[in-house]
């Protein structure tokens, strides 16, 4: 613990051997000031001080993934928060952690989609299946989904429907949740008919058409068919490799994201004989009961045991106000109809395998760990019956890790397993929690396909851990504008540093500049240090690091400025440290991104002094035959004008690809080495804008071409032949019609109107006349010419 100051002074002490009064600084009451770590709590719902159980060691457990697909960017949100905070706990307060992360490898959601996987294989490999049987099998799988959906929908407005009834705000809430997630399933649905039908009516009927059909209608094929073999599937082997596959691609991604591998990974199907010991125990305390070889927590035994549940998700008493939605989550997709308990609260300890589930011996029957005994166990084998930390994200606070402590308490037989809960907030994507049941999840695969793992990071130290956030273009797009403006400061302090600053003064040669930059630096260290003690709040420190940039730009851009190069170093040198300890930036720099590569290109496989060498040849020829063209009599301006661009080219396009970044200052020409592949991203993403830019200019100028073209061409027209239609059958001598088509007169009102038109023409005529020295055929052919330009670069410009 640290303390801070007030300004202040307290009375001096009394003062033995003759000394003189010392005068000790007041040091703040405040928890942040003297140094304590408040950590937002779930079980209190509000911001505690940290307290380990023993000494310094922090034993902390995170919920891993249930491996049955591929990780989405809400799971990066997750686990890249939990890496900052455990970064932060370890390497700036220095804390001893072990950190636990158990994959979930058995579980509904596993179990049906590799159930589903496998009978999708069967059925492309049958090729009794023709194409036109299959389009009859997708044909009855839509129709039964839409069913589905359509009875999914009829039971929550029933169940609003009796909440509005029953004055029941939490259920109706609840429920209208639900409908809105169900009407964005049905869209889905919706647009996967489209698709379903369209591959049904392909007129070819061959193995395209088939493979087609397959991708198209795959959904609603993998449900029918579980529906109806899914109870075949019994090979253990066909869950354990769909679980393998997801696992390492998980942490695989998990290494893309620069997230530290755990200290301890566990799985859950490596765990049953010590779950099934677990269970036991909790039977032999009469806390939980055997039904039909399904073992389930009594929690009116628990309670009356003097324990509480829901701590995390508080309810009435007994969980007496737990809503079906609520049970029907914390059973799992495979639970059966009937009920088995003898409280409807009480939750599954142990589940009886039916057909098509993998089983396991256990005194209790064949079956399976339920959802929520895996975490008790592996956590309470490798940290203990006392744990500091347990993490996962708010849709894991109930069910899953209230009955996680409903069931560890009944094990160990104590009244607090965990002492600190934290969860993460939702990500959000246009308004809903990204869910893989909705489809509205963006994998973490692609995400790093068009941001980098450092950009992701920082966009979610810019977020608060425990609140919601939004993923969107704006808020990857703040994170890219922040990583250039970190990386800006590092060139600026890099070039300073790389002068011989010795052989120049030293010292403070700024006066209140100087002083003003050095308060700065001082605020963010104070304000990073607070915030980081202030539950993690990474998005102040982040804003307290980039505030000391901007003071330290504006010290720089100063008139007849004389910067304290070591001061500037010593800023850079403590932001870099920050930011290594957020896993922003690796490698061994005193400062700067560093790590992302040396900055020589492909000098790796020896060929880097020959890319340097080549590059610096061609340079020298173009810039010597410029020269040249110029003393052979050519245009100088012209030799000057190429030389320029030539010089530009080398800054732009060539160094980059070498790993050499050039910026061109009044004071001179900065240079630093970079990761290529870092600017070769930044060139085409600068591309990408500068084409959209010219696109968006191009077709304003193509719609104020076509409108002149039209013009001139409405113009042309003489103002006698502007009626001559056949609309009418005769007309005056100036060409205003007198006589309808059907013989009928032409009215006053009509021939009023016609004969100001016909003047108005008049004017255009004369003006089109003027302007195209009475060629005006020319002047629409030029301006025809105009528009078909526009839209040959416009097409260039989309390829």
């Amino acid at each position: 613990m640290s303390l801070s100051g007030t300004g202040n002074f307290l009375d001096p002490p009394s003062c033995p051997d003759n000394r003189h009064p010392w005068y000790p600084p007041e040091a703040s009451t405040d928890p942040i000031a003297r140094g304590h770590l408040l950590i937002r709590n779930t079980l209190t719902g509000k911001k505690e001080p940290f307290v380990p159980m023993q000494a310094r060691h922090v034993k902390w457990y995170t919920c891993g993934p249930t491996v049955y697909d591929s990780s989405h960017v809400g799971h990066a949100r997750t686990y890249l928060s939990f890496d900052i905070m455990r970064r932060i706990m370890a390497d700036y307060f220095h804390y001893n952690v072990l950190y636990q992360i158990n994959t979930t490898d058995i579980d509904d959601k596993i179990i049906l989609r590799a159930r589903q996987n496998e009978l999708m294989k069967q059925l492309e490999e049958d090729l009794n299946v023709d194409f036109d049987n299959l389009v009859i099998l997708a044909k009855e799988a839509l129709e039964e989904a839409k069913a589905k959906s359509d009875e999914k929908k009829e039971g929550i407005l029933a169940a609003i429907e009796e909440a509005t009834l029953n004055k029941d705000s939490r259920a109706r809430t609840e429920q209208e949740g639900l409908l809105e997630q169900h009407l964005v399933k049905r869209k889905n649905l919706d647009r996967d008919e489209i698709q379903i039908l369209e591959a049904c009516n392909n007129s070819s009927k061959n193995e395209d058409a088939r493979a087609n059909l397959l991708v198209a209608a795959k959904s609603v094929l993998a449900e029918k068919l579980d529906r109806e073999k899914g109870h075949l599937i019994t090979d253990h082997a066909v869950f354990n490799a769909h679980a393998r596959k997801y696992e390492r691609e998980y942490m695989e991604d998990m290494a893309a994201l620069g997230i530290r591998e755990p200290d301890v990974l566990t799985r859950v199907t490596e765990y049953v004989p010590k779950i099934i010991s677990f269970v036991e125990t909790i039977i032999s305390k009469g806390l939980a009961y055997k039904s039909n070889g399904s073992v389930y927590l009594s929690l009116d035994a628990f309670q009356e045991a003097g324990h509480n549940y829901r701590k995390l998700k508080p309810a009435g008493p007994g969980g007496a106000t737990t809503t079906e939605a609520e049970m029907a989550e914390g059973e799992g997709a495979l639970a059966g109809g009937g009920s088995e308990k003898r409280n409807p609260n009480d939750f599954a300890l142990w589940k009886a395998s039916k057909a098509g589930e993998p089983a396991w011996e256990s005194p209790f029957g064949p079956g399976r760990p339920g959802w929520h005994i895996e975490c008790s166990v592996v956590a309470g084998d490798i940290l203990g019956e006392r744990v500091d930390i347990h993490s996962g994200g708010e849709d894991l606070k109930f069910p899953h890790h209230d009955n996680e402590l409903a069931q560890s308490e009944a094990c160990f037989g104590c009244h607090q397993w965990v002492n600190y809960f934290t969860h993460t907030g939702h990500l959000h994507i246009e308004g809903l929690k990204m869910s893989k049941s909705l489809k509205n999840f963006i994998t973490i695969r692609q995400a790093l396909e068009h941001n980098t793992a450092r950009q992701l990071r920082i966009m979610f130290l810019l977020q608060a851990w425990d609140q919601p956030m939004n993923y969107s273009d704006q808020t990857i797009d703040d994170a890219r504008s922040k990583e250039t403006t970190f990386k800006s400061f590092f060139r600026e302090v890099e070039a300073l540093v790389r002068d011989d600053y010795l052989s120049q003064e030293v010292g403070w040669r700024m006066g209140d500049a100087d002083h003003k930059l050095s308060d700065a630096y001082l605020t963010a260290r104070q304000m990073v240090h607070e915030s980081l003690l202030d539950n993690f709040n990474t998005k102040d420190a982040m804003m307290a690091l980039l505030k000391v940039i901007n003071e330290a730009n504006t010290y720089l851009r100063a008139s007849n400025s004389k910067p304290c190069v070591l001061l500037l170093r010593a800023i850079a040198t403590y932001i870099t440290q920050i930011l290594k300890i957020f896993g922003v930036i690796n490698g061994s720099d005193d400062f700067g991104f560093g790590g992302a590569g040396d900055g020589r290109g492909d000098a790796g496989d020896g060929n880097g002094s020959e890319s340097y060498i080549g590059a610096m040849v061609c340079f020298r020829e173009s810039v010597r035959n410029a020269a040249l063209e110029a003393a052979k009599g050519g245009d100088a301006k012209s030799a000057i004008d190429s030389i320029l661009k030539i010089c530009d080219g080398l800054r732009d396009e060539v160094l980059p690809r070498l790993g050499v970044r050039l910026e061109d200052r009044p004071t001179g020409t900065m240079w630093n080495l970079e990761d290529p592949q870092v600017m070769m991203r930044e060139m085409e993403e600068k591309a990408t804008k500068e084409r959209e830019i010219q696109i968006s200019k191009l077709e304003k100028q193509l719609v104020a071409r076509e409108k002149e073209l039209e013009k001139v061409r409405s113009s042309m027209v003489k103002p006698q032949d502007l009626f001559r239609t056949d609309e009418f059958r005769e007309w005056d001598e100036a060409g205003i019609p007198i006589t309808m088509a059907n013989g009928e007169p032409v009215t006053g009102g009509q021939i009023k109107k016609r004969k100001k038109a016909i003047e108005k023409q008049e004017k255009m005529y004369a003006d089109i006349m003027e302007k195209s020295c009475n060629n005006p055929q020319e002047l629409l052919d030029s301006v025809q010419q105009e528009v078909d330009t526009i839209k040959a670069k416009l097409s260039e410009l989309s390829l």
